[in-house]
């Protein structure tokens, strides 16, 4: 049996273009290399325009193809990227004990896929986080739990590893330790971190664990004839993922209004 091909897109959310941030994350992404039947993409928010979701609810009634926003900015190719990936990889860092502003864009523009026309298309995707602070205790996990909160929101599935200490996704330290101490001609001293290096790479690794099992998972039942999904999704969410083999074409019910089953006693 041949391993199910997985699919990371990544996104950093840092104005940074080659910063600690952006390194941290091709870093962690850098294992893929070592795993079978795993492609990648990353994509960075560092000279693009990407706009905060104005709640117009376009997203909500509308379908263009192509297009699953009605704000056009630089967001819009990253959408399609989105719902082809089979996990999803952020990485910010940490701005004021938080996520920075544009990875919150970014978060908030996935509003796309909550509702109406794609509701659904991330459910079951596997999401993984990365954050990069200056200081050990100014909000590296307030930034990781701001993302995992939005992979809630889109019915994500957040992985984590305990053995690495990444617990709501991996973090690392800009600055020797986390204490602020650092060498001037050293630009990149993230890479100094060998613990955070490692739980970059370990959430990656686990991303991809999880990703295998659904997809395989969901690649199995629909070949049983069993749909996947027990709470509905969207019609046009249904077609694209049953062409893929990974949802019935159909289903004989409306599945968020299954009637309870009576125990036998």
């Amino acid at each position: 049996m041949s391993v199910p091909k997985v699919k990371i897109f990544a996104i950093c959310g840092s104005p940074v273009k080659g910063g600690n941030t952006e390194t941290f994350l091709k870093n962690s992404l850098a294992v893929c290399d070592q795993l079978e039947n795993v492609e990648y993409e990353w994509v960075t928010t560092a000279g693009k325009n990407i706009k905060s979701c104005n709640q117009c609810n376009w997203c909500m009634t509308h379908r263009e193809e192509g297009k699953y926003c009605a704000i056009n900015d630089d967001m819009q190719p990253w959408f399609q990227k989105i719902l082809d990936a089979d996990a999803l990889l952020i990485a910010t860092p940490v701005y004021i004990s938080r996520l920075s502003g544009y990875t919150a864009c970014v978060i908030d523009r996935t509003r796309a896929f909550m509702f109406g026309t794609y509701r659904g298309m991330m459910k079951n995707k596997v999401g993984g986080a990365l954050s990069v602070a200056w200081l050990r205790s100014g909000g590296i996990e307030s930034a990781l739990l701001s993302i995992y909160e939005g992979y809630l929101c889109d019915e994500m599935i957040p992985v984590s590893v305990h053995h690495s200490g990444a617990f709501f996704g991996a973090h690392a330290f800009s600055s020797i330790g986390g204490t602020s101490k650092f060498d001037p001609n050293d630009k990149l001293q993230v890479l100094q971190d060998e613990w955070g290096l490692k739980g970059g790479q370990d959430i990656v690794k686990r991303m991809v664990e999880v990703a295998r099992i659904v997809k395989a998972g969901k690649l199995a039942l629909v070949k049983d004839g069993i749909d996947p999904h027990i709470l509905s999704i969207s019609k046009v969410a249904r077609e694209i993922q049953a062409a893929k083999g990974e949802a019935l074409a159909e289903v004989p019910y409306h599945s968020d209004k299954l009637e309870s089953v009576k125990s036998p006693n």
